[in-house]
């Protein structure tokens, strides 16, 4: 099987990816392209009968932990104290805008 990347289709890639290229970078990519499809070609054509898909190959699992609730340690009243300047029993913070 032969793919063949046009010049069009480089084009149309960089619209996607929003790019700007200059035509020495549209041959250049048109190339590469090329080039990773044959690759990619010669891949498809090893024999993988009776290989197992590998998944994961450190053996790692996620961990979970059960949910539990637990009650803070601060009340509203000692965090709000911490706070430079409050307002209205909130922390007032500078604008950002």
């Amino acid at each position: 099987m032969t793919t063949t990347i046009s010049r069009k289709d480089v084009i149309h890639l960089a619209s996607l990816s929003n790019l700007q290229l200059s035509d020495s970078e549209i041959t250049s990519l048109q190339g590469d392209l090329g080039n990773i499809l044959k690759y990619i070609n010669q891949l498809s054509e090893l024999d993988t009968e009776g290989v197992e898909p590998t998944y994961q190959v450190t053996d790692l699992e996620n961990v979970g932990r059960n949910d539990v609730v637990v009650e803070p340690q601060a009340d509203r009243d000692a965090l709000l104290s911490l706070a430079p300047v409050r307002k209205d029993e909130q922390i007032e913070v500078p604008k950002v805008l």
